[in-house]
């Protein structure tokens, strides 16, 4: 059977500290089995790792690294959550993913693909979703991809 802590395990990965709100937000919201978590940027140890723009600053994998970045810590709000028990998530539902890219660059959805793998390979089919990909001028702090997503986990 599929676990989440096995997946993390076998692939030696320990989700980040989650990343307080960097403003008047609450950084998770939960109701009626509903998680709504706030854009990620992708911070590591509380700093911005990737900043720029993809397709000048950041090439395609850099770009792809980010998005997955922005996934860990993602799942980092989401283990909160689900108060610390990965048997509480039933499904990923939505993943909004912003890539702050050059008014030419169009590959997007291959950036995204960096959070979307990241899930599915964790979560199994739980992780799968629906997505939109979308292409910005700038994002908080100069970050090169920020990502939100919405879950659904058992409800009391």
């Amino acid at each position: 059977m599929h676990t989440v802590t096995q997946a993390l395990e076998n692939r030696a990965i320990t989700l980040p500290r989650p990343n307080p709100p960097a403003g008047n937000y609450r950084p998770v919201m939960v109701h009626q089995g509903w998680v709504a978590i706030s854009g990620q940027t992708p911070k590591q140890d509380g700093q911005l790792v990737y900043r720029g723009k993809v397709g000048r600053d950041l090439d395609e994998p850099e770009a792809i690294e980010a998005a997955r970045l922005c996934g860990l810590n993602l799942l980092s709000q989401l283990h909160v959550a689900c108060e610390g028990h990965w048997d509480n998530l039933l499904q990923c539902m939505k993943l909004t993913v912003f890539v702050n890219c050059t008014d030419t660059f169009d590959r997007m959805p291959q950036i995204a693909d960096g959070v979307s793998n990241l899930l599915v390979e964790l979560l199994g089919d739980k992780g799968l979703h629906s997505r939109s990909a979308v292409g910005v001028a700038s994002l908080p702090g100069g970050a090169a991809v920020e990502v939100d997503g919405l879950f659904i986990v058992r409800a009391d």
